[in-house]
């Protein structure tokens, strides 16, 4: 709501809370913060502004009195006119009412300030699912747009599908994963999410019901839900997710379809074994009931490559497989694909190009490069290799100061340890006391509604001195709460 790069000029004549004021009132006359908007409390103005609360207090008395904001009792602070409102004959348009009434559902208070946090750089960011900076392929990716290549760029649009080169590309890579595919089977979107929000327009109708595993990342996005859909947890174990209940929960409840990462799952890391994908696959064969697999993590193994996707034994066009770039080669490059029969890819790719006439041809021709020339094979090596050293630093720091206070698993893959915290503790409370330290914390109640004893921690993204740092100070936040 305020720009993370407005500052107070500290050194200037004019009083700090008459800057404040002067900001605030810019944003309201300018239409930026609209009748009806609810303003960020003193508190959280402070702290944002890093001044005293008595400073904030004289620059809304001030806005208050220009009658610009008004407090509601046990509502907060409100925007109740700006100069628009006060000459024109006809009120403006109550955009709080528009914004209200989307619908697409807004995320839920946690997820809102996780990522409003991770904006912030001296944040530790103990959660985040994606590579630290250091391990991204800078210096490779400025050589790759400046080296000739044999194949043809284009800065325009690409076809429905996606660059036929790149899904060529594509395709030759999913055969080392024994995906035996075709370009014309291949759909390029800008990112998994992507994916899953072309499958719920073009697939699903209201008040269709998502099988996914519980705990899910699904919970974390409101793709589905925002759809009109319903999202029912299956229980895993060690292997993956239990499809023992799958047949008589799709009678219940009429399943649409069934989303699972079955290697290096999001939040928990667990690896689904090969027998464990066989029998999941045998019985949505026999009831006939679609699945999503999402392999964004597959090429990030460690000691030993996963078994392969569960897409590579599907022969009668079951699934829908989802990859992506997003967390081996660049999150800022948003390229993913979805592979499926034909029929369903060309549905796709029609609504895809209703919706942004698809993603871009340079980030499309740039990761087409990285695979035709083999160095995305050589950079994967090299994250697999950084990727361990950093599970086995997190892993030392876990065994030295975490072993009274939780319990967690060893993943074999992946960026994620799904911790269990063994003490008597409010997660929301621990979760405001760590981001009130600098240390930002993604709890399990986001992956599972009703999970109250896990944290997921990602050792992909904090440098080495920040996860230790940000690890040690949390196991003093967890004994300080359980106390």
């Amino acid at each position: 709501m305020i720009e993370k790069d407005w500052i107070l000029n500290k050194s200037s004549l004019i009083p700090l809370h008459q800057q404040i004021y002067e900001f605030m009132k810019r944003k309201i006359i300018n239409g930026e913060w609209t009748v009806g908007t609810k303003i960020p409390t003193q508190r959280d103005l402070a702290k944002k502004f890093n001044v005293n609360r008595s400073t904030i207090v004289y620059a809304l008395d001030e806005l208050s009195a220009d009658g610009l904001i008004e407090s509601k009792v046990g509502r907060g602070t409100f925007v109740v006119n700006n100069t628009w409102s006060l000459l024109a004959s006809v009120p403006p348009p109550d955009w709080n009412s528009y914004v209200k009434s989307g619908s697409y559902q807004p995320n839920n208070k946690t997820i809102q300030e996780i990522n409003r946090a991770e904006i912030n750089p001296t944040v530790i960011r103990l959660g985040t699912g994606e590579l630290s900076p250091e391990l991204l392929p800078v210096k490779e990716m400025e050589q790759m747009f400046k080296r000739h290549s044999p194949h043809t760029f284009s800065l325009g649009y690409s076809e429905p599908k996606g660059s036929l080169y790149l899904r060529e590309m594509i395709s030759n890579y999913l055969k080392t994963k024994k995906i035996e595919v075709s370009p014309q089977s291949i759909m390029i979107v800008s990112g998994g999410l992507q994916a899953l929000q072309l499958i719920s327009l073009g697939l699903l109708h209201r008040d269709s019901t998502i099988f996914l595993e519980t705990p899910s990342y699904l919970n974390s996005v409101h793709v589905f839900q925002s759809a009109g859909m319903n999202l029912l947890g299956i229980p895993m174990d060690e292997e993956g997710i239990r499809p023992e209940a799958i047949g008589r929960l799709k009678k219940q409840h009429n399943g649409a379809l069934l989303y699972t990462i079955p290697t290096f799952h999001n939040p928990t890391g667990i690896l689904m074994s090969a027998n464990r994908r066989k029998e999941l696959l045998d019985v949505c064969k026999n009831e006939k009931l679609p699945i999503i697999e999402d392999d964004v993590y597959g090429d990030l193994w460690f000691e030993n490559p996963p078994p392969n996707p569960l897409k590579s034994i599907d022969g009668q066009g079951l699934i829908l497989y989802i990859g992506s770039m997003s967390k081996t080669l660049s999150p800022g490059l948003r390229i993913g694909w979805i592979v499926g029969p034909e029929p369903v890819i060309d549905r796709l790719a029609d609504i895809k190009m209703q919706t942004d006439y698809g993603s871009s041809s340079l980030s499309q021709f740039i990761v087409a490069e990285w695979l035709s020339s083999g160095l995305y094979d050589e950079h994967v090596k090299k994250i697999r290799t950084e990727l361990k050293f950093r599970r086995d630093f997190t892993l030392e720091i876990l065994n030295k100061h975490f072993t009274q206070l939780a319990t967690w698993n060893i993943p074999q893959g992946g960026f994620y340890i799904w911790l269990q915290i063994k003490k008597q503790i409010s997660i929301r409370k621990l979760f405001e006391k760590a981001l009130n330290e600098g240390i930002l914390l993604n709890p399990g109640n986001i992956y599972d509604h009703n999970d109250q004893f896990h944290l997921r921690l990602s050792y992909a993204y904090a440098s080495l001195h920040e996860l230790k740092k940000g690890l040690i100070r949390l196991s003093e936040l967890i004994e300080e709460i359980s106390n």
